[in-house]
């Protein structure tokens, strides 16, 4: 499954979910989705971080790729999820948690290391330098060196 992510940052706080289904229910993780038949890759992230925050945002760039392959308990793939995240920055501040997550909230980045985030995420974050608690300086649509969990 092809899904999208966004690392929304805003004055050293970073936009997180707790999921409120499987997989990694309970677990913290950047806002994003499916992406629908159809859809642009963009006009997903954009969806997804409105549908799962209610913030609006403008998407700067690529900044990297993670692929996640959840067995279930027999050892079956139960799902494969390939996910491009993108860097975006948010039009406001003001979060509502939508129907599949159970909160939706800034947390500042000193914060990460102390919350049961999802597999991977804050390696992820951290080798994109999003701790640091800054976005890159790259343009708008200039795409950022891919990584893959």
């Amino acid at each position: 499954m092809l899904a999208v992510g966004a690392i929304v940052l805003e004055r050293g706080d970073l936009l997180l979910v707790k999921r409120d289904t499987e997989p990694a229910k309970g677990q913290w993780t950047l806002p994003g989705g499916r992406v629908e038949w159809g859809e642009s890759l963009r006009e997903a992230v954009v969806r997804e971080v409105r549908e799962e925050t209610g913030i609006d945002i403008d998407v700067e760039a690529v900044a990297g790729i993670a692929e996640r392959i959840v067995p279930d308990d027999e050892g079956e793939v139960r799902w494969h999820f390939v996910i491009l995240d993108f860097w975006a920055k948010p039009r406001s501040r003001e979060t509502k948690a939508g129907d599949d997550v159970s909160e939706a909230r800034w947390v500042p980045v000193g914060e990460l290391a102390e919350m049961r985030l999802t597999t991977g995420l804050y390696e992820f974050l951290q080798d994109r330098g999003a701790l640091e608690g800054r976005r890159p300086r790259a343009r708008p649509g200039e795409p950022v060196e891919p990584h893959t969990l």
